[in-house]
């Protein structure tokens, strides 16, 4: 329930975010931001725009938080197509599939998944905000996708450059379990520290199994300290944030 004593007294404190599939992480904190009346917002941690689930958003002094929230840990829930790769490691790319002898069976993915929990070594996926020598590797990636298919742009500065993969780095898998598998979906569940990405699993794992690997799906159910089911969806969002929409720090 909102509270009319906020229309003058600045909000402070968390906003939880129930993101559906479409808008980007800032569009939401802009939505938020408007129905807050202006005050200072942030994000404790993105979702793609084809990824749902848990938003924390920070409204006030609470943003001076936003650092120590973005290093907890995380939740997610995904369901990966093995039957083809994407450029962008997610249903955004156009599908490369692979043909397969036989789907592999449930112990064959038992062991793949072995391989990827607990501390690990993980390649960002191209599009991703990773910096390549200063620059995102998003623009990179789209700037060389573009190219491929629009050769009257062979004189820009780029022109030639082709997609590359950002350097791999650690992250830490604390749990990872397969939930549902019906060829070629598989659906898992994923408990992680900051830095781990999603759709990097989906392809290392087709790799390893020697499949495709593509996230369909991807939904963010935990963010420490906070669970998706105290999550308000954004389309309940009120025209006018009170205090009584937020939350504290445990």
């Amino acid at each position: 329930m909102t509270s009319p004593e906020n229309a003058t007294t600045p909000l402070e404190g968390i906003l939880l975010i129930d993101k559906p599939e479409g808008p980007t992480s800032m569009r939401v904190v802009e939505r938020v931001r408007r129905a807050a009346g202006g005050v200072r917002c942030g994000h404790a941690g993105t979702l793609d725009p084809l990824a749902t689930g848990l938003l924390v958003v920070a409204l006030g002094r609470f943003t001076k938080s936003l650092a120590t929230l973005m290093g907890g840990d995380k939740r997610y829930e995904t369901v990966i197509d093995l039957s083809a790769f994407t450029a962008t490691d997610d249903r955004e790319g156009a599908p490369e599939h692979v043909a397969v002898d036989r789907p592999p069976t449930p112990a064959e993915i038992e062991i793949a998944l072995a391989s990827f929990r607990g501390s690990i070594m993980q390649t960002p996926p191209a599009f991703s905000a990773v910096k390549i020598e200063g620059r995102r590797s998003y623009d990179i990636a789209r700037r060389a996708m573009k190219q491929s298919t629009s050769p009257q742009n062979a004189t820009d500065d780029h022109a030639s450059e082709p997609i590359r993969s950002p350097l791999p780095r650690p992250a830490q898998v604390h749990a990872l379990s397969m939930r549902e598998f019906a060829w070629p979906l598989l659906t898992l569940e994923i408990h992680c520290a900051k830095g781990f990405y999603v759709r990097s699993l989906a392809r290392d794992l087709g790799r390893a199994l020697s499949t495709g690997g593509h996230c369909q799906s991807i939904r963010r159910t935990f963010s420490a300290p906070f669970s998706i089911e105290h999550a308000m969806p954004l389309d309940s969002l009120p025209v006018r944030l009170g205090s009584g929409d937020l939350v504290g720090l445990p």
